[in-house]
């Protein structure tokens, strides 16, 4: 198990305490965690788990290039615009809405915001921009809730669940950013 101030166990208490949980009881719950570093790594489960969805509704605070190449599969490194993991081969079908919270938001607004914004459409995702921040990043892909947990290096740790009360938080905190939101 993970020390008290590893990412993974900051991430346990922060949706523990949102869930109205106690961290063991969290534990006990149908509840995964990962951590930068863990083989497979926090990008790695996060692009499996995204593939598998045909509805992915979620709050997103950071658009890190490396991380959306690594859900896309664009392993030439070019930084194509995507700042989302979504293979443009699987969007058919599949219902994609995000809110871009914080810095993420910030890059729909700046310099290359029209280009992202435009990746984004081409890719049949509704984009949407609050103006606050999140010290999390939060989907819901089917009934699974996903919570991520970001540091200056990324993609800190990755928690996903699909515990009742988890979803329950997840799906009332996406539709409190999508309310507050404004289409990109």
């Amino acid at each position: 198990m993970a020390d008290a101030d590893s990412p993974g166990a900051v991430l346990r208490r922060l949706v523990a305490e949102a869930v109205g949980v106690d961290s063991v009881a969290l534990l006990a719950d149908d509840v995964d965690l990962v951590e930068r570093g863990d083989d497979p790594g926090t990008a790695a489960r996060l692009s499996g788990i995204v593939d598998t969805g045909d509805t992915v509704v979620g709050v997103v605070p950071r658009a890190d290039p490396a991380l959306a190449r690594r859900l896309t599969g664009d392993s030439d490194g070019d930084d194509d615009g995507s700042i989302v993991g979504v293979d443009d081969d699987n969007v058919d079908g599949r219902t994609l809405r995000l809110v871009f919270t914080g810095r993420a938001a910030d890059r729909l607004t700046g310099p290359s915001g029209t280009v992202i914004r435009s990746v984004l459409a081409e890719r049949g995702i509704e984009a949407y921009r609050h103006d606050g921040d999140s010290p999390i990043g939060l989907l819901l892909v089917d009934d699974r809730a996903v919570v991520g947990l970001f540091d200056e290096s990324g993609l800190a740790a990755l928690l996903w669940s699909d515990a009742p009360a988890v979803r329950e938080w997840a799906a009332a905190t996406c539709r409190r950013y999508l309310s507050a939101a404004e289409p990109a």
